[in-house]
């Protein structure tokens, strides 16, 4: 289990720090396949803490920090009502709903027009973004519509993306990591050494990538991407709630 981790964690550092979110998708079903649904969502929380927070290093001349201030007003509010929520999803449904995810990039964008650089907006995406990753462990599709149409490069969407990243799953971990300390299904610790330089090496090589792209070729292959990665997690999932084992 353990050389999977790490040879996932590297992959998804790597495929994030060119697309900003398909790798996280990624590591949330291989950890889901691997662990109970607290400890997936602590491990990957961590994992996805050292990617997004080297990302953000490695672009930080880009950040918007306006945005980011902003965003952090709506994350807080979402932080404060899951204090006193107790939540989990089953793993069939956290399939289901993790599939589910990456459909909200194909809202029509004449009629549903979201602006991260608004300040209304980045408050809205500061609270669904880390709601929704709390829930299904992942949100970056639904970030992704907030910046779709931002007035930023794709080094600013993909610098601004990682540095909310790292507070929303900051949230996630302090949400399941005493569950899953009670149930005793946590990793031992040192795997994250481990994982920590495997993730800041995919994700070094990774921005290394997005520098030759073009803004059209990222935008376009994050789409399919992501899209194809859903459609996988809703079949297994409905496949789960069958009670099959594929």
């Amino acid at each position: 289990m353990l050389a999977i981790l790490l040879a996932a964690t590297f992959i998804t550092a790597f495929i994030s720090g060119v697309f900003g979110m398909a790798g996280g998708l990624i590591l949330m079903g291989v950890l889901a396949l691997l662990l109970p649904v607290s400890a997936a969502m602590v491990v990957h929380g961590a994992v996805q803490s050292v990617s997004n927070g080297w990302r953000a290093i490695l672009h930080i001349r880009w950040i918007d920090w306006r945005i980011l201030g902003i965003y952090l007003f709506g994350s807080a509010s979402a932080a404060a009502i899951l204090a006193v929520a107790t939540f989990q999803l089953s793993k069939p449904w956290l399939f289901v709903i993790l599939g589910l995810v990456p459909a909200v990039i194909w809202l029509p964008r004449r009629r549903v027009h979201f602006d991260a650089a608004r300040p209304l907006h980045a408050v809205t995406c500061g609270f669904t973004v880390t709601g929704l990753n709390t829930v299904a462990g992942v949100s970056g599709p639904l970030l992704d519509v907030f910046f779709a149409d931002t007035e930023r490069d794709r080094r600013c969407i993909v610098a601004t993306k990682a540095a909310t990243q790292v507070v929303s799953h900051f949230v996630k971990i302090g949400y399941y990591v005493m569950p899953a300390i009670a149930a005793g299904t946590l990793p031992q610790a040192h795997w994250l050494l481990i994982a920590a330089p495997l993730a800041i090496l995919g994700t070094t090589l990774g921005a290394r990538f997005l520098a030759i792209m073009s803004d059209v070729q990222f935008r376009q292959w994050t789409k399919w991407i992501v899209s194809a990665i859903g459609a996988a997690y809703v079949i297994r999932g409905l496949v789960l709630l069958a009670g099959g084992s594929a």
